[in-house]
C-alpha cells in the first residue's frame, strides 16, 4: 500500500523520470462528470474556450481547433516529454445536459520529498457563476489527495476575483511570490479524511 504523501508510484518507485505518473480517472460530483482529457474533446472545447473574455487575466486568445487538437494530443499522454512532470487534465461536463462546461488540470512534480500539484481551472463564460469551478476543482483536489498529493499551488492574476474565491475555498492562501502578472497561491490538502 502506498502511504499518502510519499513519492512512491503505483509500482513502488519514486515519481519522476522513467516512472508512471498517476493516470486521470473519471470523477463524478453532484452536478458534474470530470472526464480524462482526450484529443476528441477539442471540437466541443473549442466552443467552450471561444469567448475572448476568458483571456482577460491570463492573456492569449481563443485557440483554434487545430491548436487544441495539438495541445490535447500532448497533454493526454499524462506526462511532460522529459517525464519530470505528470499532466492530469479533465473536461468538466454538466451531468444533466451533457455539455462540456470547462476544464481542470494539474501538473504534478516532486517537491521536498512530497508530491505537489500546480492546479488550474477554466469554466466557459456561459457556465460561470453557477459554482462549477469550485465543484470541479474540489473534486480534482480530493482525487489528487487520494493519490498522494500533499501540496497545491495555483497562479492567479490579482484582479481575477472569481479565481481567488475558488482558491480560498480550496484552502489555498496567497503568497508574496509574483510570477509574471500572477500571484502564487499555495496550501496543504484542503480536505482530510482523518
Amino acid at each position: 500500500m502506498r502511504r499518502a504523501g510519499s513519492l512512491a508510484g503505483s509500482r513502488g518507485r519514486a515519481y519522476g523520470v522513467g516512472v508512471d505518473w498517476p493516470a486521470a480517472e473519471p470523477i463524478e460530483t453532484a452536478r458534474l462528470t470530470l472526464e480524462p482529457l482526450r484529443v476528441d474533446h477539442a471540437g466541443e472545447m473549442r466552443e467552450v474556450l471561444s469567448d475572448p473574455a476568458l483571456y482577460r487575466y491570463t492573456g492569449g486568445k481563443p485557440p483554434s481547433l487545430d491548436e487544441l487538437r495539438t495541445r490535447y494530443a500532448m497533454q493526454a499522454v499524462g506526462r511532460s516529454p522529459d517525464a519530470r512532470h505528470g499532466w492530469l487534465n479533465w473536461i468538466a461536463r454538466d451531468r444533466d445536459t451533457g455539455a462540456a462546461v470547462g476544464i481542470v488540470q494539474a501538473t504534478l512534480k516532486p517537491s521536498g520529498g512530497q508530491l505537489e500539484a500546480e492546479i488550474a481551472w477554466i469554466i466557459g463564460v456561459p457556465y460561470q457563476r453557477r459554482g462549477f469551478a469550485i465543484e470541479a476543482a474540489t473534486a480534482m483536489v480530493e482525487w489528487l489527495g487520494d493519490h498522494g498529493v500533499q501540496t497545491f499551488t495555483a497562479h492567479i492574476h490579482p484582479g481575477h476575483t472569481a479565481s481567488m474565491s475558488v482558491a480560498r475555498r480550496l484552502g489555498l492562501t496567497a503568497t508574496e511570490v509574483i510570477e509574471g502578472d500572477e500571484t502564487r497561491w499555495e496550501g496543504p490538502l484542503a480536505h482530510s479524511d482523518s
